[in-house]
């Protein structure tokens, strides 16, 4: 495994494709790993003739975790959040940010197109707001801006989410039941939920690093970083906002605010997805990221062409 130092901590990366390809960076979300870009879903987008870089961020996989700082006390940290005060974090999506940019440093690649899951959508727009001159393109995958108004997660998936797991070195079992509970939970209707698949992964994760505190100090930088829009009408990069139409974590009215909160960006709803990608729905996401990308090269700043089939799951904005 390739690490490089950036902005003071290690981070873990993969590339895949021809080195001098033009790179399409992967962003995680939220407690996960790398792995979630599944090598089948960077072996696709390699197809399309770009070179791919896969990373840990910051307090997941193998990058560095900040265990000397505890998990945050989450009633006050969303007390404080309600009453407008100020709180105390390890880093903020700000510090998350630098260190992707860090990685594109130490790899020596001046312009990258950015593609972030859920917290990884909230890292890349921050990017491609502050760096506009090193961003490609950008494509956030069921995100959001951090919009306070917006509807939250149902009440239910939010218990789930904060509800500590049990340890695996005492109940593995338990482990896993909990962990694909709310994988199943979050899955969207449309597709069939892949228990095998989903164990597969979750004990992936688990071998490489197990720090249920490092996600509560990355929700901690999601509270501590609040509201994105001030900071879009920065990005002029094509921008393309994915976002599951049975999305019960990350509604689909955050992606819908995404686009509306950046010039030019296009909204792409599939009927069915959830808060994941399966495996069935790969051609269609790297379809619509690739068409993206290649925007980038256009003269002009017209929509992303697209090709003449129609899912009609689809919607686009």
């Amino acid at each position: 495994m390739p690490y490089v130092e950036a902005n003071r901590v290690t981070i873990a990366y993969e590339s895949f494709g021809p080195v001098d390809g033009e790179v399409i960076l992967l962003i995680a979300g939220l407690g996960t790993q790398m792995l979630r870009w599944s090598s089948e879903f960077c072996d696709r987008l390699m197809a399309q003739g770009f070179r791919v870089i896969r990373f840990d961020n910051r307090d997941a996989g193998l990058s560095t975790h900040l265990r000397d700082h505890p998990a945050p006390d989450f009633a006050a940290l969303s007390a404080a959040a309600a009453s407008g005060r100020p709180f105390a974090v390890p880093y903020t999506l700000e510090d998350m940010a630098s260190d992707t940019l860090g990685l594109l440093d130490a790899l020596g690649i001046e312009q990258a197109h950015l593609v972030g899951r859920s917290m990884g959508g909230m890292i890349a727009q921050i990017v491609a707001s502050a760096y506009p001159h090193r961003t490609l393109s950008l494509a956030a995958i069921m995100s959001a801006t951090g919009n306070p108004e917006l509807p939250k997660a149902a009440p239910e998936v939010m218990a789930m989410l904060m509800r500590p797991a049990p340890a695996p070195s005492e109940d593995l079992e338990g482990y896993l039941g909990h962990n694909l509970a709310f994988a199943r939970r979050i899955a969207g209707p449309g597709y069939p939920f892949d228990e095998m698949a989903q164990r597969a992964l979750i004990m992936s994760e688990l071998a490489r690093s197990y720090d249920p505190a490092g996600t509560g100090r990355q929700i901690a930088a999601i509270a501590a970083t609040g509201d994105l829009r001030p900071r879009l009408s920065q990005i002029t990069a094509p921008t393309l906002a994915v976002h599951g139409a049975d999305d019960s974590l990350v509604p689909t009215a955050a992606g819908a605010d995404i686009a509306a909160s950046i010039s030019g960006a296009r909204l792409m709803i599939i009927d069915g997805m959830g808060h994941d990608l399966p495996a069935p729905l790969y051609n269609r996401v790297v379809r619509a990221i690739a068409e993206n990308a290649r925007s980038a090269g256009q003269a002009s700043n017209a929509p992303p062409r697209r090709s003449p089939a129609m899912d009609p799951s689809e919607t686009w904005v």
